[in-house]
């Protein structure tokens, strides 16, 4: 599922301080190479047992990944249910207890980055 309404699309930052605020809220940088990255957050519900990830992707717009001064821009951000052995299902529903948490942490990060 996309999220299309949290306010990070578009937003900018260097990696360093994009890495140090998502770190702060439980974001894992995974996929990454010289122009792009994503960032990661598990999610668990205790009441399915199920996990999703919130992820979100960027792009180097100045610079390359390997230097903590490269500008990254937010492109999207998405929540999927987590699959076997690796993956994310993005059209299965989410619960709204999830939905919520993804909410205010996509709100503490922009808050994090203004």
């Amino acid at each position: 599922m996309l999220l299309d309404n949290t306010g990070l699309n578009g937003m900018r930052s260097d990696l360093g301080h994009l890495d140090e605020s998502s770190d702060k809220l439980g974001f894992v940088r995974w996929q990454w190479e010289y122009r792009r990255a994503t960032y990661d957050l598990k999610l668990h519900d205790r009441a399915n047992g199920e996990d999703y990830f919130l992820r979100i992707t960027t792009r180097a717009v100045e610079g390359k990944l390997e230097n903590p001064d490269a500008i990254l821009e937010v492109e999207a951000v998405y929540i999927g249910r987590a699959t076997f052995p690796h993956g994310l299902d993005y059209e299965s529903p989410i619960p709204q207890p999830i939905l919520n948490t993804a909410t205010q942490r996509t709100q503490e990060l922009k808050q994090l980055l203004s």
